[in-house]
């Protein structure tokens, strides 16, 4: 499976997450999102606790200015919160009000136990660890529905969910996953060399990394349950 150029690191990263990646960005759910064959109730389900996600995410993302070292990796990771916060929960605001759900009743949402397990695992790295544990758990997400994105703007794929697709499909979300690629190299690179691959740190990474990814197999499946 090819994959986009998001930097070094993400390529290392994406390997040795091995057949979970492939589960993740190929799970069914995505497939439905593709061919249009996904129930809009299991959409509409997915994108409420995705919406909840997104607020524990964002605050995770607003964790690493205060792990950051430097005034570049400060202002990466506030980018990438306002991305978040302004554009992408935005998505979900705007699809589910048309769908007759409002903004209050989105914000209530309750959150199921595959998404809680999700978002307490990457608040934990960033309040256990420093900024590389936190970036190694939150990069699957962002830079996996980049890939995701990439691939179903890129294939013929159906008009049913064309808003959501166009939107990891296009060229925001695509640059502000070249930012979290460049920032996720940068920090590896201050903090453990310019052969981070080589440390033995990196291979706890590495499982930080694929755990997140199987935390998102979990979060598509549960999508696929309402």
């Amino acid at each position: 499976m090819s994959a986009p150029d998001y930097g070094r690191a993400f390529a290392l990263l994406r390997a040795e997450a091995g057949d979970a990646w492939g589960a993740y960005t190929r799970h069914a759910f995505v497939e439905g999102l593709k061919d249009g064959t996904l129930s809009r109730e299991s959409f509409l389900h997915y994108l409420r606790q995705d919406y909840v996600f997104l607020i524990h995410f964002s605050r995770a993302w607003a964790l690493a200015v205060v792990k950051s070292e430097t005034h570049e990796e400060m202002l990466a990771a506030v980018a990438t919160v306002n991305a978040l916060v302004a554009e992408e929960m935005q998505l979900h605001v705007g699809i589910c009000e048309a769908a007759g759900i409002p903004q209050e009743e989105l914000f209530a949402t309750p959150e199921r136990a595959e998404n809680l397990a999700y978002t307490r695992f990457v608040l934990e790295a960033g309040y256990s660890g420093d900024l590389l544990d936190l970036l190694a758990a939150l990069a699957p997400c962002v830079l996996g529905y980049g890939e995701i994105g990439a691939r179903l703007g890129r294939e013929k794929s159906s008009e049913t969910y064309a808003d959501w697709i166009a939107t990891y499909a296009g060229e925001g979300f695509q640059g502000d996953c070249a930012a979290v690629g460049q920032l996720l190299d940068s920090a590896l690179e201050r903090r453990l060399g310019k052969d981070f691959d080589k440390s033995p740190r990196f291979a706890t990474l590495c499982e930080k990394f694929r755990k997140a990814t199987e935390l998102e197999v979990s979060f598509w499946q549960m999508g696929m349950t309402p």
